[in-house]
């Protein structure tokens, strides 16, 4: 028996023996356990670049397929779950009320396509969604067309990424993911007959298309080391998708790949994009033999996107716009920017993020301010209207609108205390009606909790947006409040308002939950985003550490109070925040977080490095190495004092591997100096968006709130 192992069997006794207790007192209850940690083996390995040297003693926990490794995520498994043992009710209490909120017999709102409408529905009890459909409207009869119970029955992990009907709407094209590293099988099935036929494409993209034809298939594939789309291929139906004809392959290792249609279903449509620049490539959806042809050639700086209705493309382009602006071309002019005619002209205050186009109105979708509005414009006159919007903070945004002739805009609306809600909106009358309502059950009503927005001041003179939500009736500004602050700050991506029915369980416990718009995303404009980036990267982390000391300042909340949440990228702020500042937070919780950013990003063999230069910087070159290894957390963990922490991963994770997580537990146990509790938790079925269906990962997130509740005391 290896060491883990036996110390994994210490644990589960630890265990028995603290549940025997946890009925005595309150104080048992809510007291963490007093036993030592896992302790990762020590094998140094020295490392060197730009002349300077480096050893990381636990690099070793990148051998995934060996077993001291998985002995070691499941010894620190068996310790989290001691650790948090006494919380075990707690954790069924709380998963109780996440599930008891959700409506389980439910269904979206439908969408029309051609002559049927499409719509998912969840049956009471079932995990995964039923894709259905029906002729004409939703009286018609009922076809389901996949069963994501039946299909994810057995199953560790279970996803459909994507699904796709072809035009004549009689062959359905999906992908599947049993793994959770995000590469997807993709199946055809003849809505006819029902039959599931032979053909079947292994290692793909959740990404594909068809063509006017019926019988052609156009998809991406990834490497399989990189998981870069790099490739697309074209498959024929009754053909052997081994021999797929490869259409076009990116060599380009900073470039992803992929591919859409047309609002006009004209044109085929393959995006080559990089952080900073991007290139299209077209070809007629009724030619599917004939080779794709650059659109515009890729330059340096330009990111630009294409869309064709009523016979022109239209372009957002962010050429001489660093907002983006709205342009139009024909086809004959089209790999000729200095020839575009400008529809919607840059402004330096807004952000142009999206565009709906259709015969006889076009749709706009922007932020200014941080907040979002939609824009209607009348192609015959020009004249325009914006829709309104009352609450201080909220996420309007433009919904699922595949028909191109038609006066009604599907709309969804939310906040943080208004439940998703998806509108229809006609054009010209300018009367909306509600299509759906996320039902919250449980008794929930909006009007018990109030919704602020507030700016903090950064060091530099940046105000920093906040949206607050909290109970009317249990908030206090005078400190007690405990709070939870999330942010993200990465890749351009706001943080936005939306609903989030699972902090209910906080809320309604006395929380603040708060989002922080800092730098690093685009809630202001493009000039947000590239100020929390590359070599300004920090100001994400000093951002969100000015946000916190403005809730304690304005006594929204205090230190021993206050918790701070982030994922992925934002994991890797959490890493930075307390590596930095770990007196101002009673505990952290950095779930899939990216905190070994120099390894990683030096590493091209694994997946995103190389597209991710333009977000992090090329450590190959000196000047961003250096920056980088400021404030990397994994190489900046020093022996102080540390905050309470909670670590979450997935084994497969395909974004943030998980020996990234691992590597910086191990470092933390051996350097920190305080007694707070460090608790980390792998889930060995999982990937990086964590265990998959419905109700699956409720329980994670009962997991990650007992941990905060303990922390404060709180049992119940």
């Amino acid at each position: 028996m290896n060491k883990f192992s036996a110390w994994t069997c210490v644990l589960f006794f630890a265990m028995a023996c603290s549940s025997e207790k946890k009925e005595n007192t309150k104080e048992n209850m809510v007291k963490f356990p007093e036993i030592a940690p896992p302790v990762a083996k020590i094998a140094p390995k020295e490392l060197e670049n730009h002349g300077q040297k480096r050893t990381d003693n636990y690099f070793w926990l990148r051998e995934r397929e060996n077993p001291e490794v998985t002995d070691y995520l499941k010894a620190e498994n068996a310790y989290a779950d001691t650790m948090l043992g006494h919380t075990k009710d707690l954790q069924d209490k709380l998963f109780g009320e996440l599930k008891g909120r959700i409506k389980e017999k439910d269904q979206s709102a439908p969408v029309k396509i051609k002559d049927y409408v499409y719509y998912t529905r969840y049956e009471e009890g079932g995990e995964y969604a039923l894709y259905c459909r029906r002729k004409g409207n939703m009286e018609g009869k009922e076809e389901i067309l996949l069963n994501g119970n039946e299909m994810g029955k057995g199953k560790p992990y279970f996803a459909i990424g994507n699904w796709t009907i072809s035009p004549d709407q009689q062959t359905l094209a999906y992908g599947v993911d049993t793994v959770s590293r995000r590469i997807y099988t993709i199946y055809f099935k003849n809505l006819a007959t029902g039959e599931l036929l032979k053909d079947q494409i292994a290692g793909a993209n959740p990404n594909f298309v068809w063509a006017n034809d019926n019988k052609t298939l156009f998809y991406t594939s990834k490497n399989l080391n990189t998981l870069r789309a790099e490739r697309v291929n074209k498959h024929t139906l009754g053909t052997d998708s081994k021999k797929d004809p490869q259409v076009y392959f990116e060599k380009d290792e900073t470039y992803n790949l992929s591919i859409g249609k047309t609002k006009s279903d004209e044109f085929l449509v393959i995006s080559a994009g990089s952080t900073l620049s991007s290139e299209s490539l077209i070809l007629d959806a009724n030619k599917p033999n004939d080779k794709f042809k650059v659109a515009l050639l890729r330059e340096k700086d330009h990111l630009y996107d294409l869309d064709h209705a009523n016979g022109k493309f239209y372009i957002t382009s962010n050429w001489e716009a660093k907002n983006f602006r709205l342009l139009e071309s024909d086809l004959a002019q089209l790999s000729d920017k200095s020839k575009w005619k400008e529809v919607i002209a840059h402004r330096a205050d807004v952000l142009l993020e999206n565009v709906i186009l259709f015969k006889d109105h076009l749709v706009l979708q922007e932020k200014k301010g941080g907040l979002n509005r939609i824009k209607v414009i009348k192609w015959a006159d020009k004249s325009e209207h914006e829709l309104s919007f009352e609450e201080p903070a909220y996420l309007a945004s433009l919904g699922s609108n595949p028909e191109l002739n038609t006066a009604v805009l599907r709309y969804n609306y939310q906040s943080l205390s208004t439940p998703s809600s998806s509108f229809d909106y006609d054009l010209n009358t300018k009367n909306k009606t509600l299509v759906k309502q996320q039902e919250i059950l449980g008794g929930y009503q909006a009007s018990n909790y109030a919704t602020e927005r507030v700016f903090a001041t950064a060091k530099d003179g940046t105000k920093i947006p906040m949206a607050l939500v909290y109970r009317k009736d249990t908030f206090k500004k005078d400190g007690t409040n405990p709070t939870l602050q999330y942010a993200y700050g990465s890749y351009g991506i706001s943080t936005e308002a939306y609903f989030r029915s699972n902090i209910i369980s906080l809320l309604d416990r006395g929380f603040v939950y708060v989002l922080c718009n800092i730098r690093g995303g685009q809630e202001m404009g493009r000039q947000w985003y590239e100020d929390g980036k590359l070599l300004k990267k920090k100001n994400t982390f000093t951002d969100f550490i000015d946000c916190s000391e403005f809730l304690i300042k304005e006594k929204y909340s205090a230190k021993d109070k206050l918790f701070a949440q982030g994922g992925s990228a934002g994991g890797l702020l959490m890493g930075a925040i307390a590596n930095m500042r770990p007196d101002l937070y009673k505990g952290i919780l950095a779930i899939v977080p990216f905190v070994d950013v120099i390894n990683t990003m030096l590493d091209s063999s694994i997946p995103l490095t190389t597209f991710e230069y333009d977000e992090w910087g090329n450590p190959n070159d000196k000047t961003y190495f250096d920056y980088m290894m400021s404030y990397s957390p994994y190489d900046n963990v020093s022996k102080q004092n540390y905050a309470n922490m909670l670590v979450m991963t997935g084994f497969h994770d395909s974004q943030v591997q998980y020996w990234e997580p691992a590597k910086w537990v191990a470092k933390l146990r051996a350097s920190k100096t305080d007694k707070n509790v460090l608790i980390f938790k792998t889930n060995m079925d999982a990937g990086h968006g964590g265990a998959s269906g419905r109700f699956q990962p409720l329980k994670e997130q009962a997991y990650q709130y007992s941990f905060m509740l303990a922390l404060l005391g709180v049992n119940q």
